[in-house]
């Protein structure tokens, strides 16, 4: 038997709605891929760029991605609004990165099961950068998950 998430009601099994409160009953893969969704919900400020900065900065915004290749477009493009977004969600992610893969390091030596989990944490950044590169090749100034809201460049 399951409870009911809304509210709190047991629900058996086969049941598709809660005979209490008549919500929908929603499976653990469901509630798993919709709270993924709602990761990937983030600001999108593509408007407030030029069309023609976009445009002309996609190959720098996507640069920006690809670990401390985001040094290039910092020199490159820097009178760029829309590779400067990119540069900074690119520079977050890589020195989040560094830093969890000097805790994972660390980690590892004291507990070597610990530092494997922590090493999968390198799955998690290759997927934001992913994100970010599609965003960028896209044209989109939409902010990575989770690490998105931090600036260091203004």
């Amino acid at each position: 038997m399951a409870l009911c998430k809304n509210c709190g009601a047991r629900i058996a099994d086969e049941a598709t709605v809660c005979p209490s409160c008549g919500a929908p009953v929603t499976s653990t893969a469901e509630d798993f891929f919709d709270k993924v969704k709602d990761l990937n919900n983030t600001a999108d400020t593509t408007y407030a760029y030029h069309p023609q900065d976009v445009q002309s900065n996609r190959v720098m915004a996507v640069l920006a991605y690809l670990s401390w290749l985001v040094l290039i477009p910092i020199f490159a493009a820097k009178d760029s609004p829309y590779a400067r977004f990119h540069v900074n969600q690119g520079l977050v992610l890589a020195i989040v990165e560094v830093i969890w893969g000097i805790f994972a390091a660390i980690a590892g030596e004291l507990l070597w099961f610990l530092g494997f989990v922590l090493d999968l944490g390198s799955i998690v950044f290759a997927v934001l950068s992913i994100i970010g590169i599609v965003n960028a090749a896209k044209g989109r100034a939409k902010e990575l998950p989770v690490i998105g809201r931090f600036r260091i460049l203004k």
